[in-house]
């Protein structure tokens, strides 16, 4: 017996930005299954931050398409937002409350 095909939690097919006449994504294809660890390395300027910002819903691609957890990330943004949880590289946390204090205190900041 087979177990059904699952989605991808991450999907991109083409994804292009421009800033001014800097192309930061330029035909970018990803796509990664439920549960895997994602990586994403290069040098500064080769668009690790744009291609997340776009994925996250905080940044609109100029082409291309992409889907987290099968939501189309311009089509349904607040489905996106709703299932995804981000944290930049600099997150801080106050060390004087609890782990779950630090989350709702983030979650009203929201």
């Amino acid at each position: 017996m087979t177990s059904p095909p699952t989605r991808p939690a991450i999907r991109a097919e083409g994804l292009t930005k421009r800033f001014g006449k800097k192309q930061a994504l330029n035909g970018v294809d990803l796509e990664a299954a439920p549960g895997t660890v994602l990586g994403v390395l290069g040098p500064n300027g080769a668009g690790k931050t744009t291609t997340v910002r776009v994925l996250s819903t905080l940044l609109r691609p100029d082409g291309g398409r992409a889907w987290m957890a099968g939501h189309d990330v311009l089509a349904a943004p607040e489905a996106v937002r709703r299932d995804l949880g981000l944290s930049g590289q600099y997150a801080a946390v106050d060390e004087k409350l609890s782990g779950r204090e630090n989350l709702y205190l983030v979650a009203r900041l929201y």
